[in-house]
């Protein structure tokens, strides 16, 4: 009776990272590689739309800083693609909420931090793979940069979109709908054209862009060109900072708002 009650009360480990393993991460990277909406929203649609811009006229034979017009283009579409594949990422998490899969996942010695750290891997996953999609098109179709912009540009399209991760966590918990990449997908769309991610733009609206999150990222992936100055990448810096905190303390404020219920 004794050895009985000792067993009952005796307290329960914590797992190590918090529960956090590879087999749930591959569980997750093969649900969203299932979800073919995703995939033609994050995998087709940019290169599509690159193909399409990037090689009109004479782009491939005018330059643009380091590289050509249809580099710039290139980078510009690896980005857009980062940032839809890292939103819906995110962003599923308001599919796993609809379906009681995150309630499930409670009774498990799964940490809420884990849940989480899981969720941006998959998201960051997702993005790694959009960017390089764009980057492998581009350079069979023209493309031209220095190999420092290649690499650079590169990693900083894939890195930047963290902050997009970050946003849709933010949207997942804010969106508890099963479509919500429906929603998402024309936002990001004029989130992107608003703050110059997929041309140049001026006057009076180039300085309302400078307050969107696209702006900085943009900026910031553009840099390798040579194009902008250090006053212009302070000011992408700060915003790419300021929006990253305002999506990560929102998304942690909702997940556990979410998960006191």
């Amino acid at each position: 009776m004794i050895e009985t009650i000792q067993t009952a009360t005796k307290p329960v480990r914590t797992p190590r990272r918090g529960g956090f393993s590879t087999a749930f991460l591959a569980l997750e990277l093969r649900r969203m590689l299932r979800n073919r909406r995703t995939m033609i929203f994050t995998l087709i649609m940019p290169p599509v739309f690159f193909v399409i811009f990037g090689l009109q006229g004479g782009n491939r034979d005018q330059s643009f800083g380091s590289g050509n017009i249809t580099g710039y283009i290139m980078v510009s579409m690896a980005l857009y693609g980062a940032l839809l594949a890292t939103t819906s990422g995110g962003a599923m998490v308001a599919v796993e909420r609809s379906h009681g899969w995150t309630r499930q996942l409670r009774l498990t010695p799964l940490r809420p931090v884990a849940y989480v750290a899981t969720k941006v891997a998959v998201a960051m996953s997702l993005g790694l793979v959009a960017v390089t999609t764009v980057f492998v098109v581009g350079a069979c179709c023209g493309a031209s940069l220095t190999p420092v912009a290649w690499v650079a540009c590169f990693l900083l399209a894939w890195v930047c979109s963290l902050v997009f991760a970050a946003f849709g966590l933010l949207m997942g918990y804010l969106l508890p709908s099963e479509n919500v990449m429906q929603l998402l997908g024309p936002g990001l769309a004029m989130l992107s054209f608003a703050g110059g991610l997929f041309f140049p733009i001026h006057g009076w609206f180039a300085t309302v862009s400078k307050v969107l999150p696209t702006y900085g990222v943009a900026t910031l992936v553009r840099t390798p060109f040579g194009d902008t100055g250090a006053g212009t990448i302070a000011l992408a810096v700060v915003n790419v900072v300021a929006w990253t905190v305002v999506f990560v303390v929102g998304a942690a404020a909702l997940f556990r708002r979410d998960t006191d219920r």
